[in-house]
């Protein structure tokens, strides 16, 4: 334990590794650059490449690359030699400022949503300074954006610092109304991570697993998650050994995982990284999932991110707790002492409360796919209609100023144990809602929609964005108010009242919560065939286009590329489906009725009166399952054909036939399929059962 202060961080060319290494004047200016977003200038550059080179290579690189986010929701790099041949036969390591700050990618082999045309291959790749470099095997892995030639951003990066820029301006503008001295706000982040462990010789036994990573047949094993008891249950020896081993290769890379623990579902665990600034939070999570995937080979596992890898078991999610802090130590979201009395904290709260309401329809968006769409509205996930909990203080406070009441904070409540040997504790002032969508858990925000397997960076470039917008109509506001307080409270009570729809601390499951959203007009957008679309609504065009985040090609360009991705997701899963039903199970099938037949015809050829009742039943219902499941692999079949017929995959229209066709097919042949598991032996089941997979690690 005493390795662990060195271990951390020893792969990352950190601020403290480039005190130590670069000169005062250069270090001042690149620290400059990272906190102003001041210009660059080129002989620093030079400067720091050579001094990330030598540390580079002393830590054992032969190779750099830049690390970027493409729209593929995972990571991309091509590596490239620091080694320089020489004229005379010899070699000598090389890396200057700009191989630094520019590299170049192929950028039409990567989703562009229209943005690049084929024969437009050209595609560039730049440093962000304010994410550190690390090293990742032999490779010094630079952070970039990634652009077209055209300067379009074809990246999760690119938007997210954007927003923060957005987010910035808008809340320093309401911080210098209330005379707070700060530089700079920024948001920051912290992601909850859920994903499956499974042992690696099941996941390649099964077709489905390999190609979508969820489980498209499957029937439910005796026992699931009924009994509560893998929730932070005592965590098993092999998965202890791949936490170990994921721990210490995170932490040399800097990314700072801090809790783990078995979930609720059997084979489910969960990895939390601490609070960052959202870019690192967002380039850590990306680091990690690629990590957990890697280290989970190495110990002869698989590590799945899919949304709900199995029916029937919760499914995985990434929980976003979002908050604001100012110089980076002055969280803006912490209510303090007295939160009723906490003007500049209840102008920040109500912005949110304010841009969630506003925007709800563009937060679904951003956790909109296929995968989600399985997880969204039961087993602990929150519901697709967008509402905030804000707890029982919260609420106390915002009615009393809705009503222009005094607010009176109980004090000095405990819960008492009844055991005098332990001592009572505080009670908080608010519950946690486990079904609530963006949830205001203390001192910040919890998103829960993202899904497992999503990059963490589009949703949080929404949530700054939509604040960004509140924090600016509110500072339009008051920058031209005569009397500062009145004014303040006059906007607080007035976004109270126009917003409270949005607010909801009860259970987010109940049928009676969707009867009550519609009464109270909230969008309800269900699944991401639905919700995708309004990534074009006007109001959001306008908005991206207000901040500088996306402009309306970029927009369109999103929009196309999810649709696209939606629909090619499904379509895989629906051939794999056909694959496994055709050449896996109906062989099977079809061969066990033929031993059932054999069977009771050689007890019939003993004595004619030998009871075959049983075997007569499990042939009948057998032979009759095969017939259904011939039938719906053919309805499938059909279907799929018509869906392959439209012209474009990237249309609203060809999303909702899959969402609506497409997807109940595969519903109707997984159901036979799975009721003919029920009856065949395991042994002659042609691949490994939920039982054998959930239960083996």
């Amino acid at each position: 334990m005493s390795r662990l202060p060195e271990i951390y961080g020893s792969k990352v060319f950190n601020d403290c590794v480039m005190r130590e290494r670069l000169p005062a004047a250069t270090y001042s200016a690149l620290k400059r650059t990272i906190e102003e977003g001041n210009h660059l200038d080129p002989a620093v550059a030079d400067m720091v490449a050579q001094a990330m080179k030598e540390w580079a290579v002393e830590n054992g690189a032969t190779h750099y690359t830049h690390w970027f986010q493409p729209m593929t929701g995972v990571t991309a790099e091509k590596h490239d030699s620091f080694l320089s041949p020489q004229k005379d036969g010899s070699a000598i390591m090389r890396f200057t400022g700009h191989a630094l700050i520019q590299g170049e990618s192929d950028a039409s082999s990567f989703p562009s949503g229209g943005l690049r045309a084929t024969f437009e291959a050209r595609g560039y790749t730049v440093w962000d300074p304010t994410s550190y470099a690390f090293i990742k095997g032999n490779t010094l892995c630079i952070p970039t954006a990634f652009t077209s030639y055209g300067g379009e951003a074809l990246d999760q990066k690119t938007p997210l610092l954007r927003s923060m820029r957005a987010l910035d301006d808008q809340a320093m503008r309401v911080l210098r109304l209330f005379g707070t001295r700060a530089s700079h706000v920024v948001p920051t982040t912290g992601a909850e991570q859920e994903y499956f462990l499974i042992d690696r010789a099941s996941y390649y036994a099964r077709r489905d697993l390999m190609y979508t990573g969820r489980t498209l047949f499957g029937l439910r094993p005796p026992k699931g998650q009924e009994l509560d008891d893998h929730y932070y249950g005592m965590i098993r020896l092999r998965v202890q050994d791949y936490m170990k081993d994921l721990d210490e290769e995170l932490w040399r890379m800097g990314v700072p995982a801090m809790t783990e623990h078995n979930e609720v579902a059997p084979a489910q665990h969960e990895l939390a990284c601490n609070y960052d600034t959202s870019n690192l939070a967002c380039d850590h999570n990306q680091l990690a999932m690629e990590v957990m995937r890697k280290v989970a080979k190495r110990n002869g596992l698989t590590c799945l991110f899919h949304e709900k890898p199995f029916e029937g078991v919760n499914g995985s999610g990434k929980h976003l707790n979002w908050s604001l802090a100012a110089d980076g130590k002055v969280n803006l979201l912490e209510p303090g002492s007295t939160p009723a009395d906490n003007l500049q904290f209840l102008i920040f709260f109500c912005a949110v409360i304010k841009a969630v309401d506003d925007y709800q329809e563009l937060l679904r968006v951003s956790v909109a796919s296929s995968g989600n769409d399985h997880r969204l509205g039961a087993s602990e996930a929150p519901p697709a209609i967008v509402s905030v909990f804000v707890g029982d203080e919260m609420e106390a406070i915002l009615s009393a100023i809705e009503s222009d009441s005094s607010y009176s904070r109980p004090s000095g409540i405990e819960i008492k144990l009844g055991v005098e040997a332990l001592p009572s504790i505080p009670k908080d002032s608010t519950d946690r809602n486990r079904t609530s969508p963006f949830a205001f858990t203390g001192n910040k925000f919890e998103f829960r929609m993202p899904g497992a397997a999503a990059a963490i960076a589009g949703a949080n470039t929404v949530v700054n964005t939509i604040v960004a917008e509140s924090l600016r109509q509110f500072a339009d506001e008051l920058e031209g108010a005569q009397e500062f307080r009145p004014a303040v409270l006059a906007l607080i009570k007035r976004t109270v009242r126009e917003h409270r729809r949005i607010i909801f601390n009860g259970n987010g499951y109940g049928q009676e919560w969707l009867q009550e959203a519609q009464r109270r007009g909230l969008a309800n957008l269900p699944s991401a065939a639905e919700a995708i679309p309004h990534l074009l609504d006007k109001k959001n065009l306008d908005l991206m286009a207000r901040h500088g985040i996306y402009t309306k090609k970029e927009m369109v360009s999103r929009a196309e590329i999810m649709l696209e991705s939606y629909c090619k997701t499904i379509n895989i899963e629906a051939q794999t489906m056909l694959e496994m039903a055709r050449s896996d199970i109906l062989p099977v099938v079809i061969n066990f009725s033929g031993q059932v037949a054999s069977a009771i015809n050689a007890k019939r050829a003993v004595a004619a009166d030998i009871p075959c009742g049983a075997d007569l039943d499990l042939l009948r219902s057998v032979s009759g399952l095969s017939d259904e499941l011939h039938t719906r692999i053919e309805a499938l079949d059909r279907a799929l054909s018509v869906g392959r017929g439209f012209p474009e995959q990237k249309e609203p229209q060809h999303a909702m036939y899959y969402r609506q066709t497409v997807l109940p097919a595969m519903d109707s042949l997984r159901a036979a399929a799975d009721s003919l598991e029920a009856l065949l032996p395991t042994s002659l089941w042609p691949f490994p059962s939920y039982g054998q997979i959930l239960f083996k690690v």
